[in-house]
């Protein structure tokens, strides 16, 4: 049984409760947030002990696990903070805001011998998990071209965060950094990025950006990221390759498509539509890092994997900034 101590009590905080609330090996001990009131709130919902203090917490709680829900440029602190202690640490993406705070926690956490695991969770989504099993298995060919889309209204958190680029990075680094691993995940390393966006135009609460990703395998992706888009949150996903396509949509009714090219071998071509699971990706990402734990097993997410989808991000706001290509 591993105890688990939450550090973030905001929205993502609640979904990761969620989650070990139902995971058998799992229990929820603590529930840490510099806002008393939300971490009394949380912890009540699971018999867990609340607290506004992060070192109190460690003081009067034994626990196994510290499991970060904080915005983006406090993971470092508390995944130190956990590593020095001899805690085994599951983060939330974005891995960190600048590269070396990456760095700083693979490092710490190699130093105290406790596993690291970055919480991309896109992986367990089954239409994307479903789609990369695909394109792994041929069935449309070489890859060539792939775009994706990501987003919805602007959100709102803790004292506005989102809204300070110096600590979200906008939609490139907040919101499609799922894209950006999984793709990574799927088509190897990338070779160049070339992205437009409004995250410096003066518009409040608003940010959109294009990216364009060639990759060393030589597939291109056209990712778009959007906090400007009212009537819900959207995602899609097309992958070209020059036997068929893939379709996923989250609004149509049957949401991840094939389509194949019909040839005189293969009979025709039909659409063969793929139903999401009832599961939560969240409980199954989660799961995942408690077995990983209690069996001395590596998480499917290493650490450098959530690195390399911050420095593509990162390289892509570098292009907005510049209005020039950046190569990693």
């Amino acid at each position: 049984m591993q105890r688990v101590a939450l550090v973030g009590a905001g929205g993502m905080g609640a979904t990761h409760a969620a989650s070990y609330g139902k995971i058998q090996n799992a229990k929820l001990v603590a529930v840490m947030d510099i806002r008393p009131d939300a971490a009394a709130d949380l912890a009540a919902h699971y018999n867990a002990k609340s607290f506004s203090d992060a070192q109190k917490m460690f003081d009067e709680v034994e626990f196994d696990i510290i499991d970060i829900c904080t915005p983006t440029p406090w993971h470092i602190d508390y995944v130190k903070i956990g590593a020095a202690a001899g805690k085994h640490v599951c983060c939330e993406k974005p891995f960190g805001r600048t590269l070396e705070q990456c760095r700083e926690a693979i490092e710490a956490c190699e130093k105290a011998g406790v596993t690291l695991f970055i919480a991309h969770v896109l992986r367990w989504f089954p239409e994307f998990k479903k789609a990369k099993e695909l394109i792994d298995f041929g069935a449309i060919g070489s890859p060539a071209v792939v775009r994706t889309t990501r987003g919805g209204g602007f959100p709102h958190g803790w004292n506005n965060w989102f809204a300070n680029f110096e600590w979200s990075g906008g939609a490139v680094l907040d919101l499609v950094i799922h894209d950006f691993d999984w793709l990574l995940w799927t088509f190897g390393p990338a070779e160049r990025v070339f992205a437009k966006g409004l995250y410096n135009s003066g518009i409040p609460e608003k940010d959109y950006a294009l990216i364009t990703i060639r990759f060393r395998s030589g597939v291109i992706a056209h990712v778009e990221a959007t906090f400007a888009t009212p009537g819900g949150f959207k995602v899609s996903l097309e992958v070209a390759g020059d036997k068929g396509v893939i379709n996923f949509d989250n609004t149509d009714a049957a949401p991840l498509v094939i389509g194949k090219w019909q040839t005189e071998s293969s009979g025709p071509g039909v659409p063969v539509p793929s139903s999401p699971m009832s599961v939560s990706p969240y409980y199954l990402e989660l799961q995942h890092f408690v077995d990983c734990i209690e069996e001395g097993r590596k998480p499917a997410v290493t650490p450098q994997e959530a690195m390399d989808a911050v420095a593509l991000a990162l390289a892509a706001i570098e292009s907005i900034k510049t209005g020039a290509p950046v190569r990693l």
